[in-house]
């Protein structure tokens, strides 16, 4: 949208493992956005911090940023232990907020949240960006229109690397300020997205989770999760921080009774691959192959991290809901909460 009015935003979490990514995000919005105060947060930690920000005004605590910041939205980018409270004290002012993924530990803690920001027309975005990528929306529509027949199985696949050169220090890492590990911090965008695409409820769900690296860590690095959605589909999920270099390995496999696809979200050279098998009614069989434009934006997640603000602040003129919407983000999490508690408890659990 233009003619949009300069917003005030607060960053808090300055050295968060995305923070520096989020604020070159901001810089494609120069016109619309200033921020105007800094909360460390984290560790206190501005090793990151950008020298054009080096005046910023900056705040120890929450409780001084909302008494002395001038800010109509605030960025959050803080931990576990740290975010939901953060979040409820924002909403509960009257601030818009977008908060990075997961945004809470489990869903309890973010129990309140729809109410609260219906109550006050706050503007809420969350940092589940593959809601804004090329190809998750034309596979949304795919299923949408009916063109999988019934759907019978997605196959999730996410591979990165291992814990030990991640730094098993990083307090992602760390159970206090964590409080989860690799599903809920990088697990989520798989989990967030299979309710976005399908469009379906999660029925039950059956996990095993833990520690299959070979570095310590007292939380978990990987597993698999089996989801049992609506319409009788079928979906699993197997990843975790297992690479002995830093790459990855992500793909999606979907399967119907007209047609089955491949997902490959990283392939080089592109913003996503899909290769699509059709039916063969009579001579010839339908098989085709999309690729998603090459994106140099500059960044976290490129044009889907600007397609992400730019609804964020649309949100704060308009009022109408982002995208990523609160009831969005607990769902999330209440997913994922079905995750660790069937994995701990080693049985199915049902919704």
């Amino acid at each position: 949208m233009t003619n949009r009015p300069r917003r005030k935003i607060a960053f808090l979490g300055v050295d968060h493992p995305h923070g520096s990514a989020w604020r070159k995000l901001l810089d494609g919005f120069v016109e619309q956005v200033e921020i105007s105060a800094i909360m460390a947060g984290l560790d206190g930690g501005l090793a990151s911090l950008e020298e054009k920000y080096a005046a910023v005004p900056r705040f120890a605590d929450i409780e001084t940023l909302l008494n002395d910041g001038e800010f109509e939205g605030a960025i959050v980018c803080l931990s576990n232990r740290e975010s939901p409270s953060v979040v409820r004290r924002l909403i509960n002012s009257g601030k818009h907020v977008l908060v990075e993924k997961p945004g809470a530990g489990a869903a309890s803690e973010l129990s309140s949240l729809v109410a609260a920001c219906e109550e006050r027309a706050i503007a809420f975005q969350s940092g589940y960006m593959w809601r804004y990528d090329d190809i998750a929306n034309r596979l949304k529509t795919m299923v949408a229109d009916g063109q999988f027949g019934k759907l019978v199985h997605i196959d999730m696949k996410f591979v990165t690397v291992d814990v030990q050169r991640r730094d098993p220090n990083h307090y992602l890492f760390d159970a206090e300020q964590s409080k989860r590990g690799f599903f809920n911090w990088l697990a989520c965008h798989h989990v967030d997205l299979l309710s976005f695409i399908t469009d379906r409820e999660l029925v039950a769900v059956t996990a095993k989770l833990g520690r299959f690296g070979e570095t310590d860590t007292p939380l978990d690095d990987g597993g698999t999760a089996i989801f049992e959605l609506e319409g009788n589909v079928l979906a699993t999920f197997t990843g975790g921080y297992w690479l002995p270099r830093w790459d990855g390995v992500s793909q999606w496999s979907l399967y119907g009774s007209k047609r089955w696809v491949h997902w490959y979200p990283t392939f080089p050279d592109t913003s996503g691959r899909l290769e699509i098998h059709g039916p063969k009614p009579h001579w010839f069989a339908m098989d085709d192959m999309y690729d998603s434009p090459p994106d140099s934006t500059p960044g976290y997640g490129g044009s889907r991290g600007m397609a992400l603000v730019d609804d964020w602040l649309d949100s704060f003129q308009t009022g109408v809901p982002c995208r990523n919407s609160p009831e969005s983000l607990v769902k999330t999490l209440h997913w994922m909460d079905a995750v660790y508690q069937a994995s701990d408890n080693g049985q199915r659990v049902s919704f």
